[in-house]
């Protein structure tokens, strides 16, 4: 998986699938690396030119020790895009990644061919929790935070069926650099599209998850709800829906997107 420059920053970045094909931008959640698209990237990769990467603050990308903006992490999508070669592309984002997706749709919209905001809220919740995780993982690091954080994610049926998926995302969490987790938690806490939702023009799909506990379900009908056109659609499983449904998830993405 290559790194690449942009500005002076290194960025891990991995391309498979068709040449040619429509290209679509796979975003993670926080916490993670482009390693939690594992099993729906390569069904993707049957027919489209799939992208996907290690957001700032994470994996072998960039991480530095200050505050992050959404806008930040939008513009490194921009930045790939640029050194891609490609003028418009299809976006999927994950929680934090459907955070980064909402602002590229309210900053960037002519980047975006359609977009799929999925497990994700346009307001993560008050300051003070965000505060005091950034405080926590300050003081201790971010292995104090890891099994509550693997508790939300994942419904009690996926931990028991697939131990060693749930301790491979567990080993992203624990494997984020503390300064990266910290600075995109503060772009989390300082985010707020409610009001601005209205104003998306891009072709849009909001995928909710009954058992999420992360982000409820009424976090991202609430999307679907202000998004003028958007679609919702519904699944089974967890916060990660991308890794309990990977199945269902694809033929979601793949039914709107085609």
């Amino acid at each position: 998986m290559p790194l690449i420059d942009l500005s002076g920053e290194r960025f891990q970045v991995e391309v498979s699938g068709l040449e040619g094909a429509p290209p679509l931008v796979l975003a993670h959640s926080l916490g993670c690396t482009l390693n939690m698209w594992d099993e729906v990237a390569p069904l993707f990769a049957r027919t489209r030119r799939v992208i996907r990467y290690d957001a700032r603050g994470h994996g072998a990308s960039a991480a530095p020790d200050q505050v992050y903006a959404m806008g930040d992490l939008g513009r490194d999508v921009l930045a790939i895009l640029d050194r891609l070669g490609l003028a418009q592309a299809d976006f999927c984002g994950l929680s934090l990644g459907g955070m980064v997706g909402q602002w590229l749709a309210l900053n960037a919209p002519q980047r975006l061919t359609r977009l799929v905001l999925s497990n994700t809220t346009a307001h993560a919740g008050p300051p003070r929790f965000w505060d005091q995780r950034i405080k926590a993982v300050r003081r201790d690091g971010v292995e104090p935070i890891a099994s509550s954080v693997i508790d939300s994610w994942f419904t009690p049926d996926f931990r028991a069926t697939a131990p060693a998926r749930v301790a491979s995302v567990r080993a992203m969490v624990t494997g984020t650099s503390p300064a990266g987790y910290m600075g995109t938690s503060a772009a989390m806490r300082d985010m707020d599209f409610r009001h601005d939702l209205k104003a998306v023009r891009t072709q849009t799909l909001v995928i909710v998850s009954d058992g999420d506990r992360s982000t409820p379900p009424a976090w991202g009908e609430a999307i679907a709800a202000a998004i003028p056109g958007a679609k919702l659609a519904r699944l089974s499983g967890g916060h990660l829906s991308a890794i309990e449904q990977p199945e269902a998830f694809v033929r979601t993405v793949d039914g709107f997107l085609s």
